[in-house]
């Protein structure tokens, strides 16, 4: 029979957040697949766990995934950790689950902190619905497209941003998005968190220049309904209807369809329609 695929929740910066579930589950399994061996190890240090590592990051997961699922399909067990929180999320871990599942290897999570819920948690902005956003590409073609898809996001979005690019990344946001109220969270769980609750304008500028440590996870409300009304193009009734009659719509079925897209009276569709001096045939009556 295989092996199981332990997937382990790690801290994201206080040990003390480490469940013993999870503390159990390192020293039981065959090996332990890390994203970086060496921060894994200092946890392994820290609690006294002996269990040997193997590699397994973005650089060599298509060499490294195929042998981990040989390991596991010949009965050993194995719990996959990233640097910190959940694995598998904007995290490589995903391809190594993927593979499991393919290969009919039980897959187990061991859930712990993640820097995504917890930072939500801790924004005071609205966050009954959300949508994790990742990383934004440093290539500018991708970064522009996935900028321009969230243009109109109706949920609040969490990015995650390393502290040499913050400064640009808010600069991108704010020209895209335009004003929203955000929050900026660093380092959470350690004893430098803080949470700095502010707009992409204010924000925007702020801090070029200046040189950061930590991770951040930056919170951005979604655009209201009263904003997405205000920008949207006001369609002339009348226009609109003429192209429904060069559709071959009647004036009646032309009138109402205008007037229930534009929110107007279907009357002044019409009679806008008959004073601006629009040919009707017989066909369109």
């Amino acid at each position: 029979m295989p092996g199981t695929l332990y997937i382990v929740g790690t801290p994201i910066g206080n040990l003390g957040d480490f469940s013993p579930r999870a503390e159990q589950t390192l020293r039981e399994v065959d090996f332990i697949a890390a994203e970086d061996t060496r921060v894994t190890v200092k946890i392994l240090n820290h609690f006294d766990i002996k269990t040997k590592l193997v590699s397994y990051h973005e650089h060599n997961r298509l060499e490294k995934g195929p042998s981990i699922v040989e390991r596991l399909l010949n009965g050993e067990n194995c719990a996959l950790v990233t640097d910190a929180g959940m694995p598998a999320i904007s995290d490589p871990g995903q391809d190594l689950v993927r593979l499991c599942h393919e290969s009919g290897i039980p897959v187990v999570t061991v859930p712990g902190p993640s820097a995504v819920i917890t930072a939500l948690a801790l924004s005071g902005l609205e966050v009954s619905r959300f949508t994790f956003e990742g990383f934004l590409s440093v290539n500018k073609p991708s970064r522009k497209k996935h900028l321009e898809e969230i243009r109109d996001e109706r949920r609040t979005m969490v990015f995650y941003e390393a502290p040499h690019k913050l400064a640009a990344t808010l600069r991108d946001l704010h020209e895209t998005l335009g004003d929203r109220r955000i929050a900026i969270v660093k380092e959470l769980t350690k004893i430098h968190e803080s949470v700095e609750r502010t707009t992409l304008a204010e924000a925007d500028g702020k801090y070029d220049g200046v040189k950061l440590k930590g991770e951040f996870v930056i919170i951005i409300e979604a655009k209201t309904e009263e904003e997405r009304q205000a920008e949207a193009p006001r369609t002339d009734p009348a226009a609109l209807a003429r192209q429904f009659l060069a559709e071959g719509l009647s004036v009646n079925e032309a009138a109402k369809r205008a007037a229930k897209e534009t929110g107007t009276k279907k009357s002044d569709v019409y009679r806008a329609l008959v004073e601006n001096g629009d040919r009707i045939s017989e066909n369109h009556i």
